[in-house]
């Protein structure tokens, strides 16, 4: 089971999409319309909006296999879970820059939970 602060992934056709879990079955994500078409990611890198959602787990996995991958937490120290919580709250329904290789859904969980950010998706 997750924990909050914990960083999900999810697995979806051709990527994978990644989200904060904060607790009682929320996570916290970046988003945009359309995300569940399979050309988002393709039109997202040319650069675009994404908006900072709180939503279901459940919702947001759908049919799609999950888990929670905190691998780099043996590189990086993760902030106290309250300062993620904190830090991905205020962030809700926030437009934030979108861009497949500069800023994506990896980057933003990482940048909540480590204060870096990087993504194995597109290194």
């Amino acid at each position: 089971d997750p924990k909050p602060g914990d960083l999900i992934e999810i697995k979806r056709g051709g990527y994978q999409h990644w989200a904060l879990y904060v607790g009682d079955g929320y996570v916290i994500h970046v988003t945009t319309t359309g995300e569940n078409s399979s050309s988002f990611h393709t039109r997202s890198a040319r650069g675009k909006k994404g908006i900072v959602k709180k939503e279901l787990l459940k919702d947001v996995v759908g049919n799609n296999k999950w888990s929670v991958n905190n691998k780099y937490d043996r590189f990086w120290d993760p902030l106290p879970v309250e300062e993620i919580i904190r830090r991905a709250e205020i962030l809700i329904d926030v437009e934030v820059p979108y861009h497949l290789l500069k800023f994506n859904c990896e980057h933003f969980v990482k940048m909540l939970r480590y204060s870096v950010g990087d993504s194995e998706q597109v290194s």
